[in-house]
């Protein structure tokens, strides 16, 4: 192993502007050789101006930038790659209508006889990467349709096959399950013990403190502090991301429940879900817990009309919903805040205003004609509530931070005022203080009577959230828990359908291995 004291990267003082609005004011970040170094900090703290600048992506306005001990300014992402930097994004930038392994290689596409691309060897050598991974990936299978955690498995993949000095992980394990969080962890290891330098962003302090050797602190686009790892706590490092103390991370306040706003009854689509039944009141914050794969997304697309179903019915306020038919699920007072935001929540490229506007555009309009006037009249009040973090409601939404991506996307279905909120995984990429943001406003909306189904991989943000918990495994119901009585010791019991009732599956069992939800409040920021 090389000398773990030479540095493969080094940035002092680093600063980035968009127009008047300071981005980076003081980015500073040195990583060694042989060693994982987390970058961690609010949203909106400076960490993926940081990354981007690395990348290529922007250039900076000044500071310093060595990259294997030579002075640099990328141009462009290309120049970074070449240099040996790979960065894997926290939200999947594939191209769907192209194969796993055509992502994988796009743009430096393996070549053969007469410089012809040799998709054989580019397959087997996918097919190599996947092996390694321990997952199992068709590397002919269309990019399009994937989920969430197997994109993120294509873009470690495509990472790895650059044989890179530097790798930039940033919240790549958001989506993965357990096992396939230990799979990557042992991958980021054994790159470590070949002498190359890792950058692990995560808003997870387990994780942090599991795979990481030392860690660098942002606040407000500013250098806060560098540590060992083991030198530290998770109280120190969050006060220094937030500035302050955050004592409440799950501010739920009891809410009186009303009459019942969402009624399913023995909703069924063949091989997805199977007589899904349950009701919300006014009110009520219902979770939805369960493993990556059990069918909670697919039950609340089928709930809000994006996916059809063979047979069951919807009925909200009493009055049927009619299958695939999202404008009749608006109209009659649903709202969905979808898990992937930037594919499914977000026109990036459009402002802020026109986001928040998006849903009530029709009524905004007079005599056919919207102007930016009235888009901004009407997101001004939302953004505000949510306390979106940005100077101006023209600013592109691409511009802003995760957690104010996702307050964007939340304001927008609140403008059209329902009467019930689906909202799936809602802090996820999320750091600690807007989590708790997010939290206090779903609590404050339930306390206004609001029906919310919360769907979370988080555990203690199930258990701290929900007024009653609704367990899926494979598709099916397989509990239904009061606030008082759900327990991550009951709720991981009906996740896996461990064969004892009263205990949690011990180390090792493949039930409690496959469980994607943290359980450690402490430690699952």
């Amino acid at each position: 192993m090389p000398d773990s004291g030479e540095a493969v990267l080094e940035l002092s003082e680093v600063t980035k502007s968009f127009g008047p609005v300071a981005a980076l004011r003081s980015g500073s970040l040195r990583v060694e050789r042989g060693s994982i170094h987390a970058l961690v900090g609010e949203n909106g703290a400076g960490k993926s101006t940081l990354v981007k600048i690395v990348a290529g992506v922007y250039r900076r306005d000044g500071g310093v930038f060595r990259f294997a001990g030579e002075d640099v300014d990328f141009g462009s992402t290309a120049e970074s790659k070449s240099a040996g930097i790979a960065v894997i994004y926290q939200e999947p930038t594939l191209f769907p209508d192209l194969s796993v392994m055509e992502n994988i290689f796009m743009g430096r596409q393996i070549l053969g006889r007469g410089r012809r691309i040799d998709r054989a060897a580019m397959y087997a050598e996918a097919a190599r990467i996947f092996e390694r991974l321990g997952v199992v990936l068709d590397p002919h299978r269309q990019a399009r349709g994937l989920s969430i955690a197997d994109q993120q498995i294509i873009e470690i993949a495509k990472a790895i096959s650059l044989d890179a000095s530097l790798l930039i992980m940033d919240e790549p394990t958001a989506a993965l399950s357990g096992v396939e969080v230990e799979r990557l962890f042992a991958v980021a290891r054994s790159l470590r013990d070949e002498g190359r330098g890792l950058v692990f962003i995560s808003h997870r302090f387990d994780e942090v403190f599991d795979l990481c050797d030392t860690v660098t602190v942002m606040r407000d686009g500013e250098y806060i502090s560098t540590d060992e790892v083991a030198e530290t706590s998770v109280d120190q490092i969050v006060a220094r991301m937030v500035g302050r103390e955050v004592a409440d991370l799950f501010p739920k306040t009891p809410a009186e429940l009303g009459e019942v706003v969402l009624e399913v009854e023995g909703l069924t689509s063949a091989g997805v879900f199977h007589d899904i039944g349950f009701q919300v009141r006014a009110g009520e914050i219902l979770g939805l817990a369960g493993l990556v794969g059990a069918g909670r997304s697919e039950i609340v697309r089928a709930v809000f009309g994006v996916d059809g179903y063979d047979s069951g019915s919807v009925t909200l306020s009493g009055a049927t919903v009619p299958q695939r038919d999202v404008r009749a699920a608006i109209r009659a007072g649903m709202a969905f805040v979808p898990e992937d935001r930037r594919k499914q929540g977000l026109v990036t490229d459009a402002s802020v205003a026109r986001n928040v506007a998006a849903v009530i555009r029709r009524g905004l309009a007079r005599a056919g004609v919207l102007t930016s006037a009235a888009e901004n009249r009407a997101a001004r009040p939302w953004a505000g509530t949510l306390e979106v973090k940005t100077s101006a409601l023209d600013m592109a939404a691409a511009t802003m931070s995760g957690g104010n991506q996702q307050k964007v996307v939340i304001a927008k279905w609140l403008a059209t005022e329902p009467k019930l909120l689906i909202i799936d995984e809602p802090t996820r990429g999320i750091d600690v203080g807007t989590k708790s943001e997010v939290h206090r406003l779903l609590s404050d909306l339930a306390g206004q009577g609001l029906a919310i189904v919360m769907i979370s991989s988080e555990l203690p943000e199930v258990l701290g959230m929900a007024d009653r918990v609704l367990v899926v495994c494979e598709g099916e119901i397989t509990a239904d828990l009061d606030r008082a009585e759900a327990t991550p010791e009951k709720v991981m019991h009906a996740a896996t359908r461990a064969a004892r009732p009263n205990d949690v599956p011990p180390p090792g069992d493949a039930g409690a291995e496959a469980v994607e939800l943290q359980q450690n409040p402490e430690v699952s920021a």
